[in-house]
């Protein structure tokens, strides 16, 4: 059994969550993550560890959607973005669930920028 608190668990579900901001500012699904992580990296190593992999995804996916936003010049760039917000969503909600469960999720193809 773990030791995580329910409280614990919830913050690092929010830390996965708080990314489908980016749906309604610019950059939100970087400012959510960041926002949990600043908050809580020192009261909750949970959190901690789920909010830096949240922000780490999503600073990847920003890296994806801006060479799908380049690669439009050449037509490949809509099939890139449309895999990589199919991707961002299931997986930003896989995590959800992970976190929830008092899981460390751990982002596929993600570059670790933050540690």
């Amino acid at each position: 059994m773990n030791d995580i608190s329910q409280d614990e668990k919830t913050w690092g579900m929010l830390a996965h969550l708080s990314s489908l901001v980016g749906f309604l500012i610019p950059l939100g699904n970087i400012l959510g993550p960041l926002v949990v992580w600043l908050v809580k990296k020192d009261t909750m190593p949970f959190v901690a560890e789920q909010g830096k992999e949240a922000l780490n995804f999503n600073i990847t996916v920003l890296i994806g959607i801006v060479i799908g936003f380049i690669l439009t010049f050449v037509l490949i760039g809509l099939l890139v973005l449309a895999v990589v917000g199919i991707a961002w969503l299931v997986l930003t909600i896989m995590a959800a669930l992970a976190a929830n469960k008092g899981e460390n999720y751990r982002y596929p193809f993600t570059l670790r920028l933050v540690k």
